[in-house]
């Protein structure tokens, strides 16, 4: 079996595209996932399954909830690996996880405007690009950060943000499935 970690965009947020994470896990059980737990109430989901095209995957779950819920989510789906990968990956501090974000991408990016987001970068900021995987250090809040609602626009590519507490706490999850 394949761990797999599925971050849904923008469910749940603002009283919009609402699904409450017990119908999530009945959508994802009917469509043969197993193991499948979720963490908080924005769209952090981990499964097993014996399926391999993840891109087809991340369709037929948009679809389900679609079907379901009459709203259909981003879903961007990745291995156990892919995740240890992006935490190993992390050049900066971990002590306060509200402060750093992993955005997770869709692919990579080919034209990425770095100038762009360095143009927005406050003083306290800092960013790497790694892949697949977009580094924010925010140690003034991300709430207050230009840089941070420009990110997905500049690199071209969909993404999705997890804080350092979230991604550890993923992280956890996949772990406990795979023991």
């Amino acid at each position: 079996m394949n761990t797999v970690i599925a971050l849904f965009r923008g469910i749940n947020v603002g009283g919009k595209n609402k699904i409450k994470m017990n119908e999530l896990i009945s959508i994802l059980e009917r469509l043969g996932y197993e193991s499948i737990q979720t963490y908080i109430q924005s769209g952090n989901v981990v499964f097993q399954t014996n399926k391999a095209a993840r891109e087809k995957e991340a369709v037929e779950i948009s679809t389900a909830v679609y079907h379901e819920k009459g709203f259909e989510p981003r879903v961007l789906l990745l291995s156990a690996e892919e995740m240890k990968s992006a935490i190993a990956n992390n050049p900066y501090p971990t002590e306060n996880g509200k402060l750093l974000h992993f955005y997770f991408l869709e692919d990579q990016p080919t034209n990425p405007n770095l100038d762009r987001l360095n143009s927005l970068k406050k003083g306290s900021e800092a960013f790497i690009l790694q892949d697949k995987v977009f580094y924010l250090y925010a140690p003034d809040g991300i709430g207050r950060s230009k840089l941070a609602t420009a990110v997905e626009k500049a690199l071209g590519v969909p993404a999705t943000a997890r804080n350092w507490n979230t991604v550890n706490k993923i992280s956890e999850m996949v772990k406990g499935l795979e023991t």
